[in-house]
């Protein structure tokens, strides 16, 4: 639920913006990586406790996949999984 000021909306959607073929291949590393890879399958296990959908922690998963490629790429050091 994203709130500013009195509106209150319950439905937000997941940005469409950027290259289609890039996202599709985060979300199919995320979806891979949710069930996988540890400390991400923790965090998708988390975020399904808190009552989200499957897709939503996906959704969720994927920031987090795509916060890792960053700092692989700007601290240039292999990923290594941390439970």
């Amino acid at each position: 639920m994203k709130q500013s000021g009195n509106f209150v909306g319950s439905h937000v959607h997941m940005s469409k913006r950027g290259s289609p073929y890039l996202r599709r291949a985060i979300w199919l590393a995320a979806t891979i990586a949710a069930f996988k890879d540890p400390s991400l399958s923790v965090y998708y296990q988390r975020k399904r406790s808190e009552g989200k959908s499957h897709l939503t922690a996906l959704g969720h998963v994927s920031r987090k996949v795509v916060n890792i490629i960053f700092a692989v790429l700007r601290d240039n050091t292999p990923y290594s999984p941390a439970i």
